[in-house]
């Protein structure tokens, strides 16, 4: 009897403990039926399905009249699938010979076991067309895009270039990458356990989203124009390189910036050189081709020279430390301490005015001046004129300027900063100071970017740039106008002279470091008209052979360059 018990209770025990784990698998298989049943079908599908990208559009970039400066050209993806090859042999020969690809390569990527193998990309629209014609069994043939530059050399080291994948490398394409780079879509192909695709299935598509069009303030024709004008100055002087800067010194918007040598956007891993690449280290290359892609004009920094003369006159014309009638003396030098700094006219100038002191570009003048406003109030200046800081233009890279620690200058140093040596700024920051100097006194902030389109042309977002009124009075601004005519029309600038116009300007003739190498950097910084600037242009020559003087090389290219533009821009003559 007690036995019987026994086992009843057990077989009880048995049925509840198994009616327990059918509930739970029950429940289990209605939680996963029901309330996980998408996320499931979602891994069945995956497991049947093949995934390829379909590239976006990246959107162009187009000038200030629209004129296209980077556009997109259609090319193919060529890829086969292993698991729907049925003639390998065939398929290796086919592409050999389209592809202009050795066998080996061919033959490895072909027999290579994995679920699809990409075996050359950025293939002519019309080589892919031909492949597709021939209907290959598990060659799959994707049209793709990639970034084509109409105007091969142009604005180079402003637009920049694109990578393999479509994503920007430098310049403007970098900058902006976030609105140019669009999303990519999909094809989603169903295929059995082995991986073949099945027939009368259709294709899922997720649609790619093209990347907005990006419009700057470059102008094609003046771009153009101003390249063309570095060229020949950089050839008939030898120069090792050339920049050219135009800007409407008013708002900050750059009309042309170019850095010669250019190099070509559609080929840019070629070295513009006629060095042997084949002899150089994987670094020895690419330092070389970094070289080639600098934008002189923002990453490098040089000492001005006579054109931070500007710069100086402002801050003690603001200061009240001279007078447009001071009388000054120059023997052809001054003593500073122990130091004999002497002027560039080695007679000197005489008795002057100051006036005349700025269109005779007289060192010891402006080591005076210099001297009176003191270090620091210099550097409060030089400061309050935003030369300590970046000058947030609108490319990557942009180098810093190169100062004297406070702490550390003296007499001489300052008499030395006051007439442009002995530190280091970048043309930028030379251009957009002096902008902000003749413009009314509004610190500008420099820039390329204008607004977003999209693909129908509907405006998306325009850009705003960050201004700082009243670096200096209108009263100094209006008196440096004034002054900077006088030098083009009476003084060192005369050579910037364009007839009917009224142009404001100053030269500058620097030595490089070592002063023993006896290279030197030639450059011009003009702006017209001179009672109301629209456009200031600036023309750097670095290492000119032969006659160097920034008066006699670079302001002549700033009056071919004004003499063309101005018409062109609306401003007439006078």
């Amino acid at each position: 009897m007690k036995n019987k018990t026994y086992n009843k209770k057990k077989i009880f025990v048995v049925f509840i403990c198994a009616s327990v784990i059918i509930l739970g698998l029950v429940g289990r298989l209605v939680y996963l039926m029901v309330f996980d049943a998408e996320y499931y079908q979602e891994k069945a599908e995956s497991l049947h399905e093949r995934e390829r990208d379909i590239k976006a559009a990246r959107g162009e970039i187009v000038d200030a009249g629209g004129t296209v400066l980077a556009t997109n050209k259609t090319v193919c993806t060529i890829s086969v699938v292993h698991s729907q090859l049925k003639d390998p042999e065939g398929v290796i020969a086919a592409l050999c010979a389209e592809l202009d690809m050795d066998e080996d390569t061919v033959r490895k990527k072909v027999e290579k076991v994995s679920s699809m193998e990409r075996i050359k990309t950025n293939v002519e629209k019309a080589t892919g067309d031909r492949i597709r014609e021939l209907e290959l069994d598990g060659v799959k043939v994707d049209e793709d895009f990639k970034r084509y530059y109409p105007y091969n050399e142009l604005a180079s080291k402003v637009l920049g270039f694109t990578g393999g994948d479509n994503q920007g490398i430098i310049g403007l394409e970098v900058k902006y990458e976030e609105y140019l780079k669009g999303i990519n879509g999909k094809i989603l192909t169903t295929t059995d356990a082995r991986g073949v695709e099945l027939e009368g299935v259709a294709e899922d598509r997720m649609e790619p989203v093209p990347g907005n069009t990006l419009q700057v303030s470059l102008d094609y024709n003046i771009q153009m124009y101003a390249q063309q004008m570095a060229e020949k100055v950089m050839e008939e002087k030898q120069a090792d390189k050339v920049s050219i800067l135009l800007m409407n010194p008013q708002n900050g918007e750059i009309i042309a910036m170019v850095n010669v040598p250019e190099f070509n956007l559609n080929d840019p891993f070629t070295l513009n050189t006629k060095e042997d690449t084949d002899a150089m280290s994987a670094e020895e290359k690419q330092d070389a081709l970094n070289q080639m892609w600098r934008n002189g004009c923002i990453n490098d920094t040089y000492e001005p020279g006579s054109t931070f003369k500007i710069i100086t006159a402002s801050a003690c014309l603001e200061e009240g430390v001279v007078s447009l009638n001071d009388n000054f003396s120059c023997p052809g030098y001054r003593v500073v301490e122990d130091r004999k700094i002497r002027c560039h006219k080695v007679g000197g100038h005489g008795s002057e005015t100051f006036v005349q002191g700025i269109q005779n570009s007289c060192n010891p003048v402006f080591i005076d001046i210099g001297l009176r406003l003191g270090v620091d109030k210099f550097y409060e200046y030089f400061n309050q004129f935003g030369l300590m800081g970046m000058t947030g233009v609108d490319l990557p890279g942009e180098a810093g300027t190169i100062m004297h620690k406070k702490s550390n200058v003296g007499m001489v140093e300052l008499a030395t900063m006051a007439f442009g040596q002995s530190f280091q700024i970048t043309p930028m920051q030379m251009a957009t100071t002096v902008s902000s100097l003749v413009n009314g006194g509004t610190r500008v902030t420099p820039h390329f970017g204008v607004k977003v389109l999209d693909s129908k042309g509907k405006e998306v977002e325009t850009f705003k740039y960050k201004k700082e009124k009243n670096i200096v009075s209108k009263e100094t601004s209006e008196t440096m106008q004034m002054l900077l005519e006088s030098v083009v029309s009476e003084g060192s600038g005369k050579n910037a002279y364009v007839e009917g116009y009224h142009i404001g300007g100053k030269t500058a003739t620097s030595q490089t470091l070592p002063r023993s190498a006896n290279k030197y950097i030639s450059s011009f910084i003009g702006f017209a008209p001179a009672d109301d600037p629209q456009v200031l242009g600036m023309c750097v020559i670095y290492n000119p052979q032969g006659v160097y003087y920034g008066g006699t090389i670079a302001a002549p290219v700033i009056r071919d360059v004004f003499e063309n533009i101005l018409p062109y821009l609306g401003i007439e003559k006078e």
